[in-house]
C-alpha cells in the first residue's frame, strides 16, 4: 500500500510498480539495515533516464524533491547513483494496521502488471496429477494468475485444468486420480500439500514428505502460516469475550505502535503487494509463500513479546498522559491486519486460512 502511495505521489510517465526495493544497508534513512520498517528504495530513474537521455541521478534528485514536501514522507535521498530512498514516518507505517484491516484481499493488490491479459485454469487439479513434477507445474500455473490477477493483471479463467498446457511442456492426456500425489492429499491434506507444494523453489526436486507436511509443528512452513492466522482470530475473539474492540478507525492511535516488534510486522505487511507482484512476475509462487512466512514469524514474535491481549487479564493497560486510551486498541488492529494479510496471501495460493487449528 506504501509503495502505490509513493507511485502515485511520484507520477512518474514510467510506472515504478515492481521496482521497489528495501534500502540496502548504509543507504540512508532508517538504522542502516536492509529490514528496516518504512524505509523504500526505486531505481526509477534509470528507467526513465534511458527515455529522456539525462543522467539517472538527476532525475533521482528531481523525484526525490517532489517527495520530500509530503507530510507522511520524514526522508527522501539519492543513493546509489540514481536510486530514490524514502523513509516513511513512524505514523504512516503504523496506520497500515487500520488500512490492511479495512481493505480485505485488496490489501495484496497492486498495478505491477496492469495491461498484461493470460488465461489459465481456475483450479490446478493436484489429486488428479500422475507425478509430482506435473502436479508443481499445475500449480504454478493456478497460483500465477492468481498472483498475476492481484497485481492488476486480467485472467480469463477456464475450467479444464488439465488442458491446458504449461509454458515450454508438451500438452498430456487426463490423468487418472490415485498416484503418490492423490496419497499425499488424503494423508496429510489439500492444504498442506498445496502450501508445501507452492513453496518449493525453481530447481528442487518436485516431491514432498507428506508426513513433514502435515506436522502440526511450528517448524513446518506450511503449519506455521495457517497457525498465524488462528491465532490472530483466536486474540480476536478472545477480546471480543472480554469486552474489549478495536474501536472507531477514526480514534486509532498510531504512536502506541511503536515497540521494535510492532514495527517490524507493520515493515512486512508494507511489502505484501510487492511481493505478489514480483512472485506474479517471475512465475516464482515460492517468493509469495517467503513472504507470507515471513509475516506469519513476525506476528508470532509480537504477539509473544507485545500481546494485544494479556493472559490473565480482562482490562486495556492505560497508556499514561493519554486520555483512556489503551494499547490494547491499537494492538488489536495490528493482529487484524495480521489476519487479514495472511488470509488474502493463502488464499492467493490456494490454500484455507482456518480460525481455528
Amino acid at each position: 500500500m506504501i509503495t502505490g502511495d509513493l507511485r502515485r505521489a511520484l507520477g512518474t510517465p514510467v510506472s515504478c510498480a515492481g521496482t521497489w526495493r528495501p534500502a540496502p544497508p548504509g543507504s540512508g534513512g532508517s538504522p542502516g539495515s536492509a529490514a528496516s520498517p518504512g524505509v523504500f528504495a526505486t531505481g526509477v530513474a534509470f528507467l526513465l533516464a534511458r527515455d529522456e537521455g539525462r543522467p539517472a541521478a538527476t532525475i533521482a534528485t528531481e523525484l526525490a524533491q517532489r517527495l520530500r514536501p509530503l507530510d507522511w514522507v520524514s526522508e527522501a535521498t539519492v543513493t546509489g547513483g540514481g536510486y530514490v530512498t524514502v523513509t516513511v514516518t513512524a505514523d504512516a507505517l503504523a496506520r497500515l494496521a487500520v488500512r490492511v484491516a479495512q481493505a480485505g484481499p485488496a490489501c495484496a493488490r497492486s498495478d505491477a502488471l496492469a495491461g498484461t491479459a493470460l488465461t489459465a485454469p481456475a483450479a490446478a487439479a493436484l489429486a488428479s496429477a500422475p507425478s509430482w513434477r506435473q502436479a508443481r507445474e499445475r500449480l504454478a500455473v493456478t497460483v500465477c494468475a492468481r498472483l498475476a490477477q492481484a497485481a492488476g493483471a486480467r485472467v480469463t479463467w477456464t475450467h479444464d485444468a488439465e488442458r491446458i498446457a504449461v509454458p515450454g511442456s508438451p500438452a498430456r492426456p487426463p490423468a487418472s486420480p490415485g498416484g503418490p500425489v492423490a496419497g499425499a492429499i488424503a494423508f496429510a491434506g489439500a492444504d498442506a500439500v498445496t502450501y508445501t507444494l507452492a513453496r518449493l523453489p525453481p530447481g528442487t526436486p518436485a516431491r514432498l514428505d507428506a508426513r513433514l507436511a502435515a506436522a502440526h509443528d511450528l517448524g513446518n512452513p506450511a503449519y506455521a502460516v495457517r497457525y498465524a492466522h488462528a491465532h490472530a482470530a483466536s486474540t480476536l475473539r478472545q477480546a471480543a469475550d472480554l469486552g474489549l474492540d478495536r474501536g472507531d478507525a477514526a480514534g486509532f492511535r498510531p504512536w502506541l505502535l511503536a515497540h521494535p516488534c510492532e514495527r517490524a510486522l507493520l515493515g512486512e505487511l508494507s511489502w505484501l503487494p510487492e511481493r505478489v507482484g514480483e512472485a506474479a512476475r517471475r512465475r516464482r509462487p515460492d517468493v509469495c509463500a517467503r513472504a507470507l512466512e515471513g509475516l506469519a514469524g513476525a506476528y508470532l514474535d509480537c504477539q509473544e513479546t507485545c500481546p494485544a491481549v494479556r493472559p490473565g487479564t480482562g482490562a486495556a493497560r492505560q497508556v499514561p498522559g493519554e486520555r483512556a486510551v489503551s494499547a490494547a486498541t491499537a494492538r488489536l488492529w495490528l493482529a487484524e491486519a495480521a489476519r487479514t494479510a495472511l488470509c488474502a496471501g493463502l488464499g492467493l495460493l490456494g490454500v484455507t486460512a482456518p480460525d481455528r487449528l
